[in-house]
């Protein structure tokens, strides 16, 4: 992590390589914590305002003490701005937020922000697209309503579910995942959100359903809205994805990766996939605050 950028709670800096949380944090030992990713692109730290209320809403979710949304709006300043002079404003960065209970036997939550360089996958996904396999995610589409402890629309510390669908697309020959649920409804991806484009209409999945709100696609409808796009929140299935003009992963780091193939079926190539691709840029700059 030499140049990686390492800011606790409180604003200080600290050794991005030397020993930072206890072992017996909850973080580590079970997960018991959220964090939040933003792309700084450009010097600024994309959708703050977004990320920090859903940073909320899952602190919440968690019990977790109430985050102080100033106190971390400013170690976002920080963190952003001592990337910025190591590294210059040309290029992007992945700005991650963690916030967990604390230590095992009891302290203080434990809360920092790191800037790393954006992975590698980044590029290729925006550039070439993503080959995706859906998996089951083993559970109703009605869960969310009936068990809230399950926290399914918390972005909680808790991937390992996540990374194991990965390890076994990549093991199966594809990029990525599309979850579904026991009814064969369309979920999400492990770290992206489901975005179908027919026309000029754009549909992604209800967050009723057990999935995470995206602040991206929250950001990429607001102003794809103003712009004269229909923008919606449906139930699709497999099937409705493959009618599709075109799918798209959206997050808030590779905001927008091209679904190429789903399943090994080839999906077409959109004359205007640029056009979607240009309003997901926009959009991640109308709400920097």
């Amino acid at each position: 992590m030499a140049d990686s950028i390492l800011v606790s709670l409180d604003g200080t800096r600290h050794d991005a390589d030397a020993p930072f949380l206890h072992a017996d944090d909850l973080a580590a030992v079970r997960g018991d914590g959220i964090f939040e990713t933003l792309l700084v692109r450009g010097g600024r730290a994309r959708c703050v305002r977004l990320h920090l209320e859903r940073l909320a809403r899952s602190a919440a979710a968690m019990e977790l003490d109430k985050p102080d949304l100033d106190e971390w709006r400013a170690v976002i300043e920080t963190a952003t701005q001592a990337w910025t002079e190591k590294h210059g404003s040309s290029g992007e960065a992945l700005l991650r937020l963690v916030y967990s209970r604390g230590r095992e036997h009891g302290s203080a939550p434990t809360a920092y922000v790191t800037v790393d360089a954006v992975p590698d996958r980044v590029s290729a996904a925006r550039a070439d697209g993503v080959r995706v396999v859906t998996l089951a995610r083993g559970f109703s589409i009605d869960l969310a309503a009936t068990a809230p402890w399950q926290l399914l629309g918390a972005k909680t510390l808790s991937y390992a579910t996540n990374m194991a669908a990965l390890r076994h697309a990549s093991a199966e020959g594809f990029d990525d995942v599309i979850f579904v649920s026991s009814e064969g409804a369309v979920l999400e991806g492990p770290r992206a959100t489901v975005v179908a484009v027919y026309s000029d209409t754009l549909v992604t999945p209800p967050t009723e359903i057990g999935i995470l709100e995206s602040t991206t696609v929250r950001a990429v409808f607001d102003v794809a809205e103003q712009e004269g796009w229909t923008t919606k929140t449906d139930v699709l299935r497999p099937e409705d994805l493959v009618a599709a003009d075109s799918v798209w992963l959206v997050s808030s780091v590779t905001l927008a990766a091209r679904v190429t193939h789903l399943n090994r079926y080839v999906m077409p190539v959109a004359a205007d996939a640029a056009k979607f691709t240009d309003l997901v840029d926009r959009a991640i700059s109308v709400d920097d605050n």
